[in-house]
């Protein structure tokens, strides 16, 4: 299928990335920023730091999720360090390789602060332009000035920053209620215990996963959103369900941090307004709210009502918007930012999971006790981020909203023409103006089936992982088969959905994304309905190809190395 000229991806002469050192620099954990503790009246860092491979650069300083195979040099979500136009992607609700636009962005980022360094230390040229980031994702977002923005390595490096921050709110140690527990990331369990998430943290400590984080460990309840029994559909108790945990856990004399939902791998968001109405006038001062919209899949006047509401805001660039895994951030409302500052008795375990550049600049006592620890794998994935948050939000409001409302036309369409595809409902959550191009869905789950019976988990993990090679030499048949199944693609890993008295379920995701939508539009409204149509004819060539892979068992010759959406 020709591709049209905007939609063609070349790297530009003099761009061509440096292949990745040897010497382990592309695992997660960053070995530029080490584990030990330094003082302010030297620098750790230098300027030759920032001639490592860009690559290699932009999956350190994390943790190790972000490591590439030594084979396919590929993470655990199957996306490069560098671009792969000939890839198509439909996985923002997992992750997305990195696009050539936000390659160069990348690229051109370090030659600025390269520069910058010639002139200031390493660590105050770095802070100055995360600061600048700061203005510029306020900017793309239309948030006004006093919210602060608290950058991290991930969003479950984000939810301890929210626990770290909610304890000095609510002056007592919180238990940590999570709504959708079921549909979040897989490290929530942990961090909201206020525990490891992982083997090592983003500044090279190894830790035990799981272990508690000095001054920060504490209590949980997980409330699930999947309705009880065989049908996979969102419960119909929740708001219900949270007002119960809230007055329970209320009435034990503890204080509570609510984690709600907005919006889940499936798509779904709770609880309702009403119940967060209702929370407010029974339990002022009692309950801090932080909203988990990492997946991005919310309009800016939503996003504005939650801090306006004193909310705290889990965010990431790394999935709707598609930049590359992982770059999260939490945004705490100007009535919160105005005590954080003068926070006392720090949880020493946060030291591990934060630098000084991370905060905003306005928290001078809180920056102050923490090691200045530039971390330039987090900076650049969020260079990367911003590119497509910037180029998302040039796009004519009116398109993206158009273009979204046909996508969810099309894709719903071809999902039910499926024999082999059974659409899992979306939540069933009233829409109004605060939602904008939100709306329209754009998470699109579905369950693989034969014979009218879904297949088992570990098919769903194998035909997962074939789509995202070529597997034309598994057909012996027609060349247009072969031509299909040749195309690489990556969708929403499986989520796996425990059920009460039914055996597991696994359900595939397609997924459509900020980059979709910039790369479609156009002034001129025949190309950009030809884009949109083009983008419409690529997934249903993925359908096409799940099903001759469900039809002749080809998925045998896929090797599986990744499960679960992790």
């Amino acid at each position: 299928m020709a591709t049209s000229p905007r939609n063609s991806h070349r790297r530009p002469q003099g761009r061509r990335p440096m292949p990745p050192e040897p010497s382990g620099m592309s695992t997660g954990a960053s070995r530029l920023s080490g584990p030990e503790r330094a003082s302010d009246s030297g620098s750790r860092y230098h300027l030759r730091d920032l001639f490592t491979p860009l690559d290699t650069l932009l999956v350190s300083g994390g943790d190790p999720r972000l490591a590439l195979d030594a084979g396919d040099r590929l993470n655990v979500y199957g996306c490069a360090a560098a671009p792969e136009p000939e890839i198509w992607n439909f996985a923002s609700s997992t992750a997305s390789t990195i696009s050539q636009a936000a390659y160069d962005r990348v690229a051109l980022a370090r030659e600025e602060l390269m520069h910058k360094c010639l002139f200031d230390e390493v660590e105050v040229a770095f802070d100055s332009r995360c600061e600048d980031m700061r203005n510029e994702l306020r900017g793309h977002l239309q948030l006004p000035p006093r919210v602060e923005i608290v950058f991290s390595p991930s969003g479950t490096d984000s939810q301890l920053h929210a626990l770290f921050l909610a304890r000095a709110v609510l002056g007592a140690p919180p238990v940590t209620i999570v709504v959708g527990a079921d549909q979040t990331g897989s490290g929530t369990i942990h961090t909201a215990r206020g525990h490891h998430f992982s083997s090592m943290t983003a500044s090279g400590l190894a830790v035990r996963k799981d272990g508690a984080v000095a001054g920060l460990a504490g209590a949980s309840l997980a409330l699930p959103l999947l309705e009880p029994g065989p049908a996979i559909v969102m419960r119909g108790d929740a708001d219900a369900a949270v007002l119960r945990a809230v007055e329970a856990t209320i009435a034990q004399g503890a204080p509570v941090l609510l984690q709600i939902m907005d919006a889940s791998k499936l798509g779904w968001r709770a609880p309702s307004a009403a119940c967060l109405d209702e929370i407010a006038r029974r339990w002022p001062r009692k309950v801090q709210i932080v909203v988990d919209a990492c997946q991005a899949r919310l309009g800016r006047r939503r996003l504005r009502s939650y801090l306006d509401r004193g909310y705290m805001v889990l965010i990431s660039g790394s999935k709707f918007f598609g930049g590359p895994a992982f770059s999260g951030a939490l945004l705490v409302p100007k009535g919160l930012s105005r005590s954080l500052d003068r926070i006392e008795g720090i949880a020493p375990g946060i030291f591990d999971y934060a630098g000084r550049c991370d905060w905003p600049m306005a928290w001078t006592m809180l920056r102050s006790r923490f090691e200045r620890r530039p971390n330039f794998g987090q900076w650049l994935r969020w260079e990367a981020a911003l590119a497509e948050i910037g180029g998302y939000y040039a796009v004519p409001g009116a398109f993206r909203a158009k273009m979204l409302a046909e996508l969810a036309a099309g894709i719903d369409s071809m999902i039910a023409l499926s024999p082999s595809l059974r659409s899992v409902p979306t939540a069933t959550n009233t829409v109004d103006a605060d939602d904008e191009e939100f709306a329209q869905t754009t998470i699109f789950p579905f369950m693989l089936l034969r014979g009218g019976k879904p297949v088992s988990t570990a098919e769903t993990n194998a035909i997962h992982q074939a789509l995202a090679r070529d597997m034309s030499e598994a057909f012996s048949g027609t060349a247009a088969d072969r031509q299909v199944a040749a195309q690489r693609c990556l969708i929403g890993q499986p989520v796996r959905l425990e059920r009460q008295d039914a055996a597991p379920q696994a359900v595939l995701r397609l997924c459509v994304g900020a980059r979709l939508v910039t790369e479609a539009w156009s002034p001129d409204t025949a190309e950009a309905q030809r884009n949109v149509q083009q983008i419409l004819d690529r997934i249903a060539h993925v359908l096409v190809k799940i099903e001759l892979l469900l039809d002749r068992g080809a998925v045998a010759a896929a090797p599986v190395n990744s499960a679960f959406e992790v």
